[in-house]
C-alpha cells in the first residue's frame, strides 16, 4: 500500500476514454464526484505494513466494487462480470479506459474484507453518510434525531432439525476418518441415511413415539463413530489433527444438548448461528445474529449499523447503538425514537429517548414524531429484499459484522442514488416537454391566425414566459 503511480491520461489515438463515452450527467457518474476515496487509501494504509512483494490492488476499486455490490445486491462473482460489461461502473471505479477483463479474482474480494476488518468498512459507511450529506439528501442537522431498532440477519444454513445434524455429523466423521487413514469399526453408510429418512416421515405422520425411537437409534450411531474416531485422532496426521479436534468438539455438543439448552449448536459450518424469537406469526424463530440499526428520524439514511452476538436485550444494545452513530457522523443525537423493547435503556448525557408510552411532558411535535418511528420498518425491509440483508454468505462472526455494515452502505447509496435519478430523469425530459410546450401554445387555436397572447392565462404559462423557459 502506497501512493500508486497515476496512468496515462492523455488521449490515445486507438482509444477513447471513459469519459468521453458516457453521459457524465448520470446518477453513477455523479455519485462518484461526491465520494472522497482518497480517505480508503489513508485509512487502510495500516493493514498493509509490508513494502515487499507485489503492490496491492487500488483502494478505490476494491471499495467501489463492495458499493456496487450491496448496492445492486451481487455475489463476488457477478459484480466482477458486470464490471466488464458496464462502463459506468469502471468509469464509477475509477477507470480511465474501457477494459475487456476482469479487475481482479472474484476471491480477492474476500481476501479484502479479511484484512480491512470491520473498522476498514465502517469507513465505507461514513463516506455514504459524507456523500448523502453532500448531494443534499440529508441535512446536517438531521442526525440530532434517530430511530433505533433491531431485526435479524439470517445465516446461510438449512433449517436446523435433529436427524439433519446428526447425520451430516456422522458424514463429516467418516469423511475425517477416511482422509486421515482411520480404520472404524463400522461406517454406517446404510443405516444412518436410512434411519435419519424415517425421521422425518414418522414427525410428518405425526407418529412421535416411533420418531423418538429412530432418533435415538441415529444419536446412538453418531455416538459410537464419535468415540471410535477420537480413540484413533492421535494417530491422524498433524495436518489433520485441529481440524478434527475441532470436528469432535462440535459433535460432543451435538450429542449432549438438550431440549431447553440456551447455547445450541444449529449448524456445523456456522456454530456462531443463534436462534432468535422475534413474535413473527409467520416466522416465529430465525437462526442467525441480531442486528442493531440505526436511520434518521426524517430521510430514514441509515448513520449507524452493527452486529450484536449473543443475542441480548433491546434495551441492552441502545447506548453501544448510539456511540457508533457519533463516531461515524461526528454528532451526538439529542432525541432517539424507539419501540417498547428499549424501554429503561441506557443513553448518552444528553440524549433523550422516546417511545410511544410515555405519557409526561410529550408535546404535539412529539407525539408527531414518535408516531414516525415505524418509518425505520420499511428501511429494513428494503435492505431485506433490495439489498442483501436478508441473508448472509460470508463465515464467521467477523462476517456476520462485515455484511451488516455493508448492507448499511448499499441501502444509503441506493437513497442517494434515487435523488440524482429523479434529477437526471427531470433534466433530460426538460428539453422534450419545452418543445412540446412551444409547439402547443405557437399552433393556432382557431382557422384564423392566433397568436401566444390568445391563450387563456394561468399562472404556470405566464412563469414561464417570464422566465423565458419557452
Amino acid at each position: 500500500m502506497g501512493p500508486k503511480p497515476v496512468g496515462p491520461q492523455s488521449n490515445d489515438m486507438f482509444r477513447q476514454r471513459l469519459n468521453e463515452m458516457v453521459n457524465l450527467q448520470h446518477p453513477l457518474a455523479r455519485l462518484a464526484q461526491h465520494i472522497d476515496w482518497q480517505v480508503f487509501e489513508e485509512k487502510w494504509a495500516g493493514h498493509f505494513p509490508s513494502s515487499r512483494g507485489r503492490p496491492a490492488t487500488s483502494t478505490r476499486l476494491i471499495a467501489g466494487l463492495l458499493y456496487l455490490q450491496h448496492t445492486f445486491a451481487l455475489s463476488d462473482e457477478d459484480v466482477v462480470w458486470g464490471w466488464v460489461e458496464n462502463p459506468y461502473w469502471q468509469l464509477f471505479c475509477g477507470e480511465t479506459w474501457f477494459q475487456h477483463r476482469p479487475p481482479i479474482d472474484p476471491s480477492s474480494l474476500t481476501r479484502w474484507r479479511k484484512r480491512i476488518a470491520e473498522e476498514g468498512l465502517e469507513w465505507m459507511l461514513t463516506q455514504t453518510i459524507k456523500a448523502a450529506q453532500s448531494t443534499g439528501v440529508v441535512k446536517p442537522q438531521s442526525f440530532q434525531k434517530v430511530i433505533v431498532d433491531s431485526t435479524v440477519q439470517e445465516k446461510a444454513i438449512a433449517h436446523p432439525t435433529d436427524s439433519k445434524l446428526l447425520e451430516r455429523a456422522r458424514r463429516q466423521l467418516v469423511q475425517l476418518a477416511v482422509e486421515a487413514g482411520l480404520t472404524l469399526r463400522q461406517n454406517y453408510n446404510r443405516a444412518a441415511p436410512r434411519l435419519a429418512v424415517q425421521v422425518g416421515r414418522y414427525a410428518h405422520a405425526k407418529q412421535f413415539k416411533r420418531m423418538r425411537g429412530s432418533l435415538k437409534k441415529l444419536k446412538t450411531i453418531v455416538g459410537r463413530v464419535w468415540r471410535d474416531v477420537e480413540r484413533q485422532l492421535d494417530r491422524a496426521p498433524e495436518a489433520l489433527q485441529q481440524r478434527g479436534c475441532e470436528l469432535l468438539a462440535k459433535v460432543e455438543r451435538l450429542l449432549t444438548q438438550k431440549r431447553r439448552d440456551k447455547n445450541k449448536l444449529y449448524s456445523l459450518h456456522a456454530p456462531e448461528a443463534e436462534c432468535i424469537a422475534k413474535g413473527k406469526a409467520r416466522q416465529p424463530y430465525e437462526f442467525g445474529v441480531k442486528v442493531s440499526i440505526a436511520a434518521t428520524h426524517k430521510e430514514g439514511l441509515v448513520v449507524g449499523m452493527r452486529t450484536m452476538p449473543g443475542n441480548p436485550y433491546d434495551g441492552h444494545t441502545l447506548l453501544e447503538t448510539l456511540q457508533q452513530v457519533e463516531i461515524l457522523t461526528g454528532c451526538r443525537p439529542k432525541e432517539v425514537f424507539v419501540d417498547l423493547g428499549y424501554r429503561g435503556a441506557d443513553v448518552p448525557p444528553g440524549t433523550k429517548a422516546y417511545h410511544h408510552k410515555l405519557k409526561r411532558d410529550i408535546t404535539r411535535r412529539l407525539r408527531r414524531d414518535i408516531r414516525r418511528r415505524s418509518a425505520i420498518e420499511p428501511a429494513i425491509g428494503h435492505m431485506k429484499n433490495d439489498g442483501r440483508l436478508r441473508r448472509n454468505w460470508l463465515k464467521g462472526a467477523d462476517g456476520d459484522a462485515f455484511h451488516a455494515l455493508l448492507c448499511g452502505c448499499g441501502h444509503n447509496l441506493r437513497m442517494i442514488l434515487r435523488t440524482l435519478r429523479l434529477l437526471f430523469g427531470r433534466n433530460s425530459a426538460w428539453p422534450i416537454w419545452s418543445h412540446l410546450l412551444r409547439l402547443a401554445l405557437c399552433r393556432p387555436l382557431r382557422r384564423d391566425k392566433a397568436t401566444v397572447s390568445d391563450v387563456p392565462s394561468s399562472p404556470g404559462v405566464h412563469w414561464l414566459l417570464g422566465a423565458g423557459r419557452i
